[in-house]
């Protein structure tokens, strides 16, 4: 390997000579029209310095979707894809279709938001008082104690998994909620779950709360939310039907 006067080594020199000649192709070179493609025979310039060469969709990289009439570049061509734009509601209403964003569920999940100081628990209270469209919410794993001032009026599943609740009070208003997940978390007694007696309540999780211990948990439950049809991802059988369980004590004397 030798080396010149100016320092480099000849293949070094080789290879900038190579580079700087494939950069004076590429910018000599005229955009592509957005109407020709890859098959209509255009020639795209190579480079033997080792870069790689342009994609197909260069020639669209200052376009819009809806300024490319015809092309033949697929999604797995592109450098960034972009998010096609969607029918005019003019459009929707000649095809009699409703608009997409008016068929999907409000979803919103804020979980793990590790809040640890009072101003962030505050600030999140805010966002939560504002979700007044939300129909299924996740806030698992966020210390929550107390959200008894939220109100969810439209909320049919919420999952509110590893938190800090110790009583069914301290949860936000929910008359809507079909599902209902609280599992990990600190609830001792069944106090205040009659309060979802007159809600379309159907599945709700209470594992691994103190609650779940108590003597004749399951019944209890069912006899406080009649339209109750799961508990713990198990169904409603037959024995939780039954009213609990009376018992007579009697008094023995004994004869000496």
């Amino acid at each position: 390997m030798s080396e010149s006067s100016s320092g480099l080594t000849t293949s070094n020199q080789k290879f900038c000579e190579s580079y700087l000649s494939c950069c004076s192709i590429l910018r000599d070179t005229p955009p592509i029209p957005a109407g020709l493609s890859q098959g209509r025979g255009i020639v795209r310039p190579s480079c033997d310095s080792g870069l790689p060469p342009p994609l197909p969709s260069d020639s669209f990289k200052y376009l819009g979707w809806c300024d490319i009439e015809e092309h033949d570049v697929r999604g797995n061509q592109l450098l960034c894809p972009r998010v096609r734009e969607g029918p005019s509601e003019e459009e929707l209403f000649f095809r009699r279709e409703e608009h997409p964003l008016k068929k999907r569920k409000q979803e919103l999940n804020l979980s793990f938001q590790d809040l640890g100081d009072l101003y962030q628990v505050e600030n999140f209270k805010r966002i939560l008082q504002r979700l007044i469209r939300v129909e299924k919410l996740w806030l698992v794993d966020n210390s929550l104690t107390d959200l008894s001032a939220i109100r969810l009026p439209r909320c049919r599943e919420l999952n509110v998994n590893k938190n800090h609740f110790r009583s069914f009070k301290q949860l936000p208003k929910i008359p809507q909620i079909q599902h209902l997940s609280l599992a990990e978390n600190n609830i001792v007694t069944l106090s205040g779950i009659s309060d979802f007696r007159h809600t379309p309540l159907e599945s709700l999780i209470l594992k691994r709360n103190p609650c779940e211990f108590q003597e004749r948990y399951r019944q209890l439950v069912f006899s406080s939310l009649p339209n109750l049809k799961m508990l713990d991802g198990i169904p409603k059988l037959p024995e939780d039907y039954s009213p609990p369980e009376i018992r007579f004590f009697y008094k023995m004397c004994t004869i000496l």
